[in-house]
Parts: structure tokens; C-alpha cells; sequence
């Protein structure tokens, strides 16, 4: 049983041995891989220890319990340990998303419902941000386009967990990419009658620069004048950066920043990481139905999830969660939700192993 297990075990003493090194040190970016996977496969190797332990304590009272029918009343607790820890490990053993030690940047657009939608993408950016510090992840905002009444035409952030941890932000974040949808009166509603929005949200694994090569020669890059907030040289110099990535077509913008050098900087990560989901989706017939989900056209009929202010409601629509804590929820108590996509997404693997759930 879980004879896969083994060549993991392997590899997590030869990266002990590996980041024992101080040579290995001296790259971080290859420190930081190895130590992400590290941390990755040492949940597997305690759920590997405490399932050993737990079968070889139950196998004992079993013995015991042979000889001695006192010993007969621990065995179904202890069965009960074994089992459970066989599932876990199980779950472990599933295959894993290549990106789910990655950190991610993560992209909220208004889209149907004009300023009520914008004002609800801010809101959205809210929960994310308040999400990451109840994880103790650090956020960086990369680019945004405020509307007319303070809402969010467009926002992009950074979101990165602190040192090597097993589950990276991909982990948890990529079920959030797909619509949004929300059912609330309008701040710009006189009658006080329920309007519908849509906000879409695509979530991108973050990739280190050697991982991606952008060749200059495929890059047009366009500087302009800024047009928000940002510092006194917004509107007063070219420090706005638009590149267009010329084999593909995408186009990122960003004017945040109050140097073009820095804006070309953060413009360049997101390319970088549209880049990469583009090629994830092109190579892997799998990983692009997974990314299906994510925003396409910002309307209501691809919607994820709504958000029905009224009743204090959030509903996941491919999991069937429901809750009425929409307030705590829009205060980054996101948890509940992110675990029901996790444990669909499990127990549709499982099944498709022959494994039940």
C-alpha cells in the first residue's frame, strides 16, 4: 500500500541533504524552490510517519487482544487512527498542481454593471487583502484604474506567502479565478431597488524571470502619461508603460508607479505570468480545463459565486456551499468557501482513481 510514497521520501532526504548546503544558498531563487518543495513534501512525509505509527499501534493491540481480551476494547479506536490517517495520506499522494507552491497575482475587473460593479471590485480587493493577512501573506498592488465614484475599473496586486511553506498562495487563490457576481442597492440607486453585477477575477501562478524568457525583440513598448493617483509626477511625465507582448498579443499596462523604470518592472511580471498560464493551457490538456473556469467575458451567465447583500448570502455554484456570513466572509473569512472547491476538487480526483471520497 502507497508504494508511491517511497521514491517522495527519497526526494525529501535528498533535498534535506541539498539545502544542507551553503553553495545552495548563494541562488536564491533556486533556495527557494528547493525549499518550497521541501516543505511541500514534508507533509507528506509526516502523514507517512504518523499512518506507519498508527498501523503498527493497531497491529500491536490486535496481538495483544489475541491473548488478552482486555486489550480488545482499544482496537477500533486505534483502527479508527489508522484509517484516518490512510486518508489523509491518500489525499497527500493525489497528484498536485505543478503551481501550488507559487505565489500568485491576482486581477479583479469590473464588468457588468458599470460604477456598481467597480465599486464592488474594490470591495472584492478588500476581502483578498484582508484574506492574505489572516494567511500572513505580504500584498503588493501592482496596477489599478480607479472609476468615477472611488470604485475599481481594474486592479492587479501581487500576493506572496512568507518563506517556504507547503501550500503556496496558488494553492488556496486559484479557485477564486471565474465572475463574481453580486445582488445589493447601489449606492447610486435612489429607489433602493436590487441591482445585479458582475466582477470577473483571474488568478495567475507568479514565475520566477528565468523561468519565463520574454525576448525583447517580441516587446512594443509604449510610455504615456499617467492618468491616476500615484505622486507629483503623475500627469506631469511619461512614466506610464504599455507593453505588448507582439506574438501573442497581450497587452499589460501599468502607471502606479511613479517611474517608467518601475512601472516596465511590475508591467513585465504580469506578462510573465499571463505568459505562463497561456503556455500551462497550450501544453496540458488538463490544467486548461481547470483555468476553463477562470474570466473570459465579464457577464452574469459565467458566474462562480454570488454575493447577495440582502440576505447576507454567499453561494458557490460549483460546489453547492452555502453561508449567511457574507459580511464575515467580504472581512477575508474565506476559508470555508476555498476548502469546499478543495475538497470538490479532491474528491474528484479520488473518484476518478477508484478511490472513494
Amino acid at each position: 500500500m502507497f508504494e508511491s510514497v517511497q521514491p517522495l521520501l527519497a526526494e525529501h532526504a535528498d533535498l534535506e541533504q541539498r539545502l544542507a548546503d551553503p553553495s545552495v544558498h548563494a541562488d536564491a531563487g533556486l533556495a527557494r524552490s528547493l525549499g518550497r518543495r521541501y516543505a511541500e513534501l514534508g507533509a507528506v512525509v509526516d502523514a507517512h510517519g504518523t499512518w506507519s505509527a498508527a498501523v503498527d499501534d493497531a497491529a500491536a493491540a490486535a496481538e495483544l487482544a489475541a491473548e488478552d481480551a482486555g486489550f480488545a476494547a482499544e482496537l477500533p479506536a486505534l483502527q479508527t487512527a489508522a484509517d484516518e490517517a490512510a486518508e489523509r495520506l491518500r489525499r497527500l499522494l493525489l497528484p498536485r498542481d505543478p503551481d501550488d507552491s507559487r505565489d500568485v497575482i491576482l486581477e479583479i475587473k469590473a464588468g457588468e454593471g458599470g460604477e456598481e460593479s467597480a465599486l464592488f471590485a474594490r470591495d472584492l480587493l478588500r476581502m483578498y487583502l484582508r484574506y492574505a493577512e489572516r494567511h500572513g501573506w505580504a500584498t503588493q498592488l501592482l496596477e489599478s484604474t480607479e472609476s468615477d465614484l472611488g470604485g475599481l475599473k481594474d486592479v492587479a496586486v501581487a500576493v506572496k506567502a512568507r518563506g517556504a511553506v507547503a501550500e503556496g498562495v496558488w494553492h488556496r487563490l486559484k479557485y477564486e479565478g471565474g465572475v463574481h457576481r453580486v445582488q445589493r442597492v447601489p449606492a447610486t440607486e435612489s429607489q433602493g431597488r436590487v441591482h445585479t453585477s458582475a466582477v470577473g477575477v483571474l488568478v495567475l501562478p507568479e514565475v520566477e524571470e528565468v523561468e519565463v524568457a520574454v525576448d525583447p525583440n517580441d516587446l512594443r513598448v509604449d510610455v504615456f502619461r499617467s492618468s491616476g493617483p500615484g505622486g507629483q509626477s503623475v500627469n506631469t511625465t511619461d512614466s506610464a508603460v504599455r507593453i505588448t507582448h507582439l506574438p501573442t498579443g497581450i497587452v499589460v499596462s501599468c502607471q502606479n508607479e511613479k517611474s517608467q523604470l518601475q512601472n516596465r518592472e511590475q508591467a513585465l511580471r504580469i506578462l510573465r505570468a499571463r505568459l505562463h498560464a497561456a503556455a500551462q493551457e497550450t501544453a496540458d490538456a488538463e490544467a486548461s480545463a481547470a483555468r476553463r473556469s477562470q474570466v473570459r467575458t465579464v457577464d452574469r451567465s459565467e458566474r462562480i459565486r454570488t454575493y447577495n447583500y440582502g440576505e447576507n448570502r454567499i453561494a458557490d455554484h460549483r460546489t453547492g456551499f452555502k453561508a449567511y456570513n457574507l459580511d464575515a466572509v467580504l472581512d477575508g473569512d474565506l476559508d470555508p468557501v476555498v476548502q469546499s472547491c478543495i475538497d470538490a476538487d479532491e474528491a474528484a480526483q479520488l473518484a476518478a482513481a477508484g478511490t472513494p471520497a
